[in-house]
């Protein structure tokens, strides 16, 4: 029996469900979930230029899961350009380190801080909005 899978911790949700690509006329096809955590492997060694280690115990996991993950990220999203099918963003084994909430009328993904009551969007000011962290 394996062990449980601890949770990977992410610092921000991606700003987007998804990515589809354009100028393609397959119709619906499968798509990729790339999950937070992939995604936040990503952002750190890509797009902030961490190292494997730095990046790793950002995330409270070792250099080798770490490594496992971005692989995996990377697969994923080559898999979606060269067959040019949709990636989602799916919640996955990710620990998001504020509580995170988006609109359903306008998507944006906001905190809200201890101090502020009302729960409303603070782009729109809809009370429509929902829990991400779930």
């Amino acid at each position: 029996m394996s062990r449980p899978k601890t949770l990977r911790k992410v610092v921000a949700p991606p700003n987007f469900k998804g990515y589809k690509p354009y100028g393609t006329h397959a119709g619906t096809r499968d798509s990729v979930e790339l999950l937070y955590e992939e995604y936040e492997a990503i952002k750190l060694a890509d797009y902030d230029l961490m190292n494997h280690l730095e990046a790793s115990k950002l995330m409270g996991i070792s250099r080798p899961t770490f490594a496992r993950i971005y692989e995996t990220a990377r697969r994923k999203i080559a898999k979606a350009f060269v067959e040019a099918i949709e990636i989602k963003t799916v919640y996955g084994d990710a620990l998001l380190d504020k509580h995170w909430y988006v609109c359903d009328d306008c998507q944006t993904r906001f905190t809200i801080p201890k101090t502020i009551e009302e729960h409303q969007c603070p782009l729109c000011k809809s009370e429509q909005i929902e829990l991400l962290n779930t």
